[in-house]
Order: C-alpha cells, then sequence, then structure tokens
C-alpha cells in the first residue's frame, strides 16, 4: 500500500509541476486554431520535406513550453494541416529551448553552453523532421490532417466546418470563446488519456529511478553521456528546471558534453510526452523521434566536449538552484484546472464514445 501512495504521489508531482504549462499550452492551441487559418497552416508546414521543418524548428525555439506544454500547441498543428515532419520538429525546439531557459542557461553554466544551447536543440529538431518526412512521407495533402474523434455535440469537426463554410465573420469574443473551447474541450478530450497514463508512469518512474543514478558513472566522459540520455529521456524535467540540476552535475564533475546530452534529452521526453506521441502519431514515428534525439544528442555532446577542450576551458556552473519563477498557489490552481477540464472533457465525449460502441455492437448483431 504503501507504494502505491508512494507511486501516487510522485504522479501527482509531476502532474502538479506540468498544469500551469499544460494549461498555457491549451491556450497556445486555442489562439493557433483561432488566427492561423487551416490553408494558412498546410501551406507553410504542410506541404513540402525541408522548409516545413526548418520553419517549425525555429518557430519553436523563442516559445517557452516544456515537452508536455508544447503537446496541445503541436497537436493543434498537426490537426489544422502541418505535416508530422514539421509538427516534430516543433515538438522538439519548442521544449529543449526557450526565451527563459537560455537566460538562465547563460546564469548558471557559461556564455558558451548558453550559446550551444539554441543552436543544438534547432539542429535535432531539423534533423528528425527531415528523417520523419523522408522516412514516413505523407501520401498526400489530405493525409497530413490526422483523423480524430470528435468528442461531443459541436465538437472539433463541427466547428472546423463552421469556420469554412460561414460565410459571416464571427465577432472577436466568440472566435476566443470559440478556441477555448476547441483547446480544453475537444482537444484535451483527445489527447487528455494519453497525458494522464504518461503521468503515472512517470511516477513510477520517479519512484524507481535512485537520486545517485545521477552521480554515478561521471569519470568517462561518453559512459557520462549514455548516462545522461538514459537518465534524461523517461524523466520529467522541463528546460528552465533540468538548468539548475545540469549546473549542480556540472559542479560535481560532469563533462559538458553529457549536460548538454541531459538539456536536450531531458525537456525533449519523458514518459508523459512518449505516450502522447505514440497514440498521436504512431509507434514507427516514436521511434524515429526517440532515435533521432538519442544520436543528435550524442553527436553535439562530444562536439561540445571537443570545443571545450580545443578552445583550452572548463565548464563552469554557478553554485544553488534557480528561484521559482510560478508561485505555488498558481501551480495548485494550475493543477485544481487542469483535473477538473480533464474531467469535464472526458464527460463530454462519453456519449459519444457511447453511441460509437452501441452502434458498433448493432452493426456486428
Amino acid at each position: 500500500m504503501s507504494i502505491i501512495i508512494s507511486i501516487l504521489s510522485a504522479s501527482w508531482q509531476v502532474f502538479y509541476e506540468s498544469a500551469v504549462y499544460m494549461l498555457f499550452g491549451f491556450f497556445i492551441a486555442g489562439i493557433l486554431y483561432v488566427f492561423i487559418k487551416p490553408e494558412t497552416v498546410g501551406r507553410y508546414l504542410g506541404k513540402g520535406k525541408v522548409r516545413p521543418v526548418l520553419l517549425a524548428a525555429l518557430a519553436g525555439i523563442p516559445i517557452p513550453l516544456c515537452s508536455c506544454g508544447v503537446l496541445p500547441a503541436a497537436a493543434g498543428l498537426k490537426r489544422q494541416g502541418a505535416n508530422n515532419g514539421a509538427t516534430m520538429s516543433f515538438l522538439i525546439s519548442t521544449p529543449e529551448s526557450g526565451i527563459d531557459s537560455i537566460p538562465l542557461t547563460f546564469a548558471l553554466l557559461d556564455p558558451i553552453i548558453a550559446l550551444i544551447r539554441p543552436v543544438a536543440a534547432f539542429i535535432t529538431a531539423i534533423v528528425t523532421g527531415l528523417f520523419e518526412n523522408v522516412l514516413l512521407p505523407s501520401k498526400s495533402s489530405s493525409d497530413n490532417i490526422p483523423e480524430v474523434v470528435c468528442s461531443g455535440s459541436g465538437g472539433c469537426c463541427n466547428s472546423t466546418l463552421e469556420t469554412q463554410t460561414e460565410p459571416v465573420e464571427k465577432p472577436f469574443i466568440a472566435k476566443i470563446i470559440s478556441g477555448l473551447k476547441y483547446a480544453f474541450v475537444d482537444l484535451l478530450g483527445d489527447i487528455g488519456k494519453w497525458f494522464l497514463l504518461g503521468i503515472i508512469l512517470a511516477g513510477i518512474i520517479t519512484y524507481m529511478i535512485p537520486d545517485s543514478l545521477f552521480e554515478s558513472y561521471l569519470n568517462n566522459n561518453f559512459t557520462a553521456m549514455l548516462v545522461m540520455l538514459v537518465a534524461g529521456i523517461p524523466m520529467y524535467v522541463c528546460a528552465t528546471a533540468s538548468t539548475p540540476i545540469a549546473a549542480a552535475l556540472v559542479l560535481k564533475g560532469l563533462n559538458p558534453g553529457a549536460a548538454l546530452v541531459f538539456l536536450l534529452a531531458g525537456p525533449a521526453t519523458n514518459i508523459a510526452s512518449i505516450s502522447m506521441i505514440s497514440g498521436l502519431f504512431g509507434k514507427k514515428s516514436l521511434l524515429i523521434y526517440l532515435s533521432s534525439i538519442a544520436i543528435c544528442s550524442i553527436v553535439l555532446g562530444v562536439f561540445t566536449d571537443m570545443l571545450y577542450y580545443g578552445i583550452g576551458v572548463s565548464a563552469t556552473a554557478t553554485v544553488g538552484q534557480a528561484a521559482d519563477i510560478i508561485p505555488q498557489y498558481i501551480q495548485i490552481s494550475s493543477a485544481v484546472i487542469l483535473a477538473a477540464l480533464i474531467i469535464f472533457a472526458f464527460c463530454q465525449s462519453m456519449p459519444h464514445a457511447l453511441s460509437s460502441f452501441s452502434l458498433s455492437g448493432k452493426t456486428r448483431g
């Protein structure tokens, strides 16, 4: 019983820390849905193998979203016509960097890795997106928009159809309401189950992995990179939160290349995002996603160590941790609001799911 309580407590901690970013991510998805037309997304991020990936990677660099918070925004882009490669590029460049984490990296580490970090995120995003578009190309432009079951009456499909056929321009307030409904009811209903599954798995991983894991195998630089990669992939840590962790590890003697591996792999992947990416894109795309991040992180980590060695400097870090940017009462409020919205979205989608199950049963009968 104590193990279950510990796992649930760890899961709640992950949910608590990610809630405010998830809400912000859904809000961004709603804004994109309202003010960016599907044909615009399809024009710039839907057609082609190279340009959409470059544009999505460049757009994601400054946005301060974690690997969970970026998922709603990326799912919104995908449903509006962005191809898989562009969506994956956005999924990587956004959480690996951000206008909040770059100054923090400069403050806690040093100017070299602060410059390398966004560049490495950009390169990783491009490589992953190109691999996705080349190895798993879309058969036609219509394949770029995933088929999603609408949740409840007046769901996403009805809203999309309405925006395409209604000749009268909606008032600004009506647009905002429509975007919020799309984000916090339709989109949340579609991916909420994957997020909750990932939260539970993240709690299990957090409980089972000992804190001493990060302090092991630091003597060999390449081995340290592999350890940081294995530890960073399933762990939930945003770009901002990963920075003081990396700084503390550098103080203990971790090589800068291994620190960069953790700064890239940690924010871009975790159990929650892995389960949701598998549901949104499929297992083959998930394999490309994880493999590209792993390979690019190691290669860029080796390059970083060579750069530090070549210019004859040692990685430095500031003692201490960064102060919490978000007040605790906002984090608690966000967790409560997100939990309520997930429950509401599931309740809205339940009648549709039951009717679909009933119709399928009658068809078999």
